[in-house]
């Protein structure tokens, strides 16, 4: 359909005529031309003729400069073309996911499909089915190591996050642990947003080993903006290790900082989980999706196209032509 953007334009529409009504007429003299011989040429045939074709030349210009009028007039009105409502999906929700790229993220004591993988596959693969699920949310990427840094604002293109996450690699942040500073910069992020619904999920699977925050005081500050921490601590409980006498059971989660990521989300109002094999990740992510759920609000918007060019493209022509007109015959 096509609407108006400034319908009251249309005032403009009579403007010439109260000009005309209103304003003294132009001189008739001073530059007119006065031919002494004119009575003869009237009575001549070539003079009537001349006169007949000036009057169709006349009234011909003023069609076209009425009609210039008119299309300027339209144009300053700016039509627009109004496209089909197209619905858009949003929530309340900012999600920012923090993960931890420290060199023990490569310990493979995760089993999928029938093989060992690391802890980092193991995080991709079912955070990346966590991601599938927020449609509508907001979701920003932070990963970690001896150093934070944003990999992805937030943002509802999920499909661009879950790819970004996908292509992280272990050690690009550093070998060591820097939970504060993961946890500081996702408040740098998310404290200006709509308050009740910031929420950062901290997967790690060691302890606070490098940057200059402690992550105690970092969750301090995130309860004072409203964000609420689900840490999870990733990791296997026992594993078997083979060796010259035979297996061995070790611990490959014995870094594992618990009562620290448990104390962060008691601050901020979240809850902390324990990731132990790959089933219970996903256990976990059910969880915080039936915690955190993912608020549709229907907004729709229609899409605007400006028409006002083509009239007034074509108002300046007709103006021109009868410009070009009138020098020609004056």
């Amino acid at each position: 359909m096509i609407q108006f953007a400034w319908p009251w334009m249309i005032l403009a529409l009579p403007l010439p005529w109260l000009m005309r009504r209103l304003l003294p007429p132009a001189s008739r003299t001073g530059d007119r031309l006065r031919l002494p011989f004119l009575d003869e040429l009237r009575e001549t045939g070539a003079a009537g003729t001349g006169r007949i074709e000036g009057r169709g030349r006349h009234r011909l210009r003023w069609l076209l400069a009425l009609l210039a009028w008119l299309l300027l007039v339209a144009a300053a009105m700016r039509p627009q073309w109004v496209g089909e409502p197209v619905s858009l999906p949003s929530s309340g929700r900012d999600l920012m996911l923090a993960v931890d790229l420290s060199g023990s993220m490569q310990t493979e004591d995760f089993v999928w499909r029938g093989r060992a993988i690391d802890r980092l596959t193991a995080a991709k693969l079912v955070a990346g089915q966590f991601l599938s699920h927020r449609k509508g949310d907001r979701v920003g990427l932070i990963l970690f190591g001896s150093h934070a840094y944003l990999h992805a604002p937030l943002s509802y293109d999920l499909d661009s996050v879950r790819k970004l996450l996908m292509r992280t690699v272990i050690g690009v942040a550093g070998p060591e642990t820097a939970l504060g500073e993961a946890i500081g910069l996702a408040i740098r992020h998310l404290k200006d947003r709509p308050e009740g619904d910031r929420v950062l999920i901290l997967m790690t699977d060691g302890r606070n080993t490098a940057g200059h925050v402690d992550p105690i005081e970092a969750a301090r500050m995130a309860a004072k903006y409203g964000i609420r921490i689900y840490p999870i601590g990733i990791g296997a409980d026992e594993v078997v290790v083979q060796g010259f006498f035979g297996g061995r059971r070790v611990n490959p989660s014995a870094d594992l900082d618990e009562e620290t990521l448990r104390k962060i989300a008691e601050i901020t109002g979240g809850r902390y989980f324990r990731g132990r094999d790959l089933k219970e990740l996903e256990q976990i992510y059910r969880i915080i999706d039936r915690m955190e759920p993912v608020q549709q609000e229907t907004r729709t918007w229609r899409p605007l196209h400006a028409l006002f060019p083509w009239p007034l493209a074509l108002s300046l022509l007709l103006a021109g032509l009868v410009l070009v007109d009138w020098r020609r015959h004056a």
